[in-house]
């Protein structure tokens, strides 16, 4: 029996490649001679660059700006031209020295500086994956880091940060580094959100990034600002603001092309290939939940097996989801730690062995 293994992290507790390995352990037990293939699986989040490591991406070392200006070693993967850029490496939440936020002054200037040694490699494709940002500034630090000079009504140049859009007064693209204009550019994100408005990027997401109810009001306003100088109508496009509002800077200036970021990853990572000939599909994630049915990573690796003709089942923490829904995704069963320890602590604290137990289940189940 061929079984593909192709769960997303458990967000908190395990990498992808973490609950691979356990679920193959555990596999094994059950089965010793079944032969088991590792897909890497992100969402275009955090794991992206892993993705790409694994199958066969070089990796650059790129010393850049985190998300509060402090300096920081981060990287991107080139193959044939194609650069893979993971934004949560150089401006994401986990970078915010001692994991202190600062939702009005964070940029995401190491964005743009990364993508600056993507064109210095020579690439002619950039896949820019957006997840898990510390800033919500519109994308303007990566615009500015890629030569954009954001200007005040004095003519000076704004600092970094959100809330100083709030007096942008001119938006001077002369600058824009020139071999952009032969780069394709993807945007490889799972959000659909705005960039402005009750369902924008301050709004949903300013929260998780330690903005106040007072900060989400301005920093909104500053997004509606900038989104007046650039191009007004496409604040509104699906996934304008993801990542703080880099999606917003990425389809207008930089003139990406969006595409879920789950289907990038998975073409990354040879999903399609792995999957010909096999007998079951696992996929997975920490939380099985409504927001799973929206472009998540379990949602589109099930799509991607229904594709090929293989069944799915999926592995996670726990799950709210019902049967019917389960089954119009794509995954024919679920397999919860909690259905192992009820105490969800444990499942937590200690997932691992948990996931071992359940990789015996499934593995009796199919027959393996």
């Amino acid at each position: 029996m061929r079984i593909v293994l192709a769960p997303d992290k458990f967000k908190g507790t395990l990498t992808a490649a973490q609950v691979r390995t356990h679920l193959a352990r555990g596999i094994r037990r059950a089965a010793a001679d079944v032969e088991l293939v590792a897909v890497p699986v992100a969402d275009g989040g955090d794991g992206t660059l892993e993705a790409a490591f694994a199958r066969g991406f070089r990796r650059v070392d790129v010393e850049a700006h985190g998300p509060t200006r402090a300096r920081v070693r981060s990287a991107i993967g080139v193959r044939d031209g194609v650069a893979v850029i993971e934004l949560a490496a150089v401006a994401g939440l986990t970078l915010l020295p001692g994991g202190r936020t600062d939702p009005l002054r964070a940029s995401s200037f190491g964005v743009g500086e990364l993508i600056r040694a993507a064109l210095d490699a020579g690439c002619h494709e950039i896949v820019l994956g957006v997840g898990g940002s510390a800033s919500t500034d519109g994308g303007a630090g990566m615009l500015q880091a890629l030569g954009v000079r954001l200007l005040a009504d004095d003519g000076t140049d704004l600092p970094l940060g959100g809330i100083a859009l709030g007096s942008l007064a001119r938006v001077d693209v002369s600058g824009l580094d020139r071999r952009l204009a032969d780069v394709r550019v993807v945007l490889a994100t799972d959000v659909d959100n705005p960039l402005t408005g009750t369902t924008g990027a301050a709004a949903v997401y300013g929260p998780q990034k330690g903005a106040t109810p007072a900060d989400v009001v301005a920093l909104d306003a500053a997004l509606v600002h900038l989104s007046h100088l650039v191009a007004p109508a496409a604040a509104s496009r699906p996934g304008a603001g993801a990542a703080g509002g880099v999606g917003y800077a990425a389809l207008t200036v930089l003139r990406a092309t969006m595409r879920p970021g789950i289907d990038v990853v998975l073409e990354l990572g040879g999903f399609a290939q792995a999957a010909v000939g096999a007998d079951l599909v696992v996929t997975g994630e920490g939380a099985l939940d409504q927001q799973t049915l929206h472009g998540k990573a379990v949602a589109g690796v099930a799509a991607a097996a229904r594709l090929a003709g293989v069944r799915c089942v999926a592995v996670c923490g726990q799950s709210t989801l019902d049967a019917r829904e389960l089954a119009a995704a794509g995954v024919s069963a679920v397999y919860s730690l909690t259905d192992v320890e009820p105490d969800v602590r444990v499942c937590i604290d200690d997932p691992g062995p948990l996931l071992e137990v359940l990789g015996g289940r499934l593995a009796a189940d199919v027959g393996a």
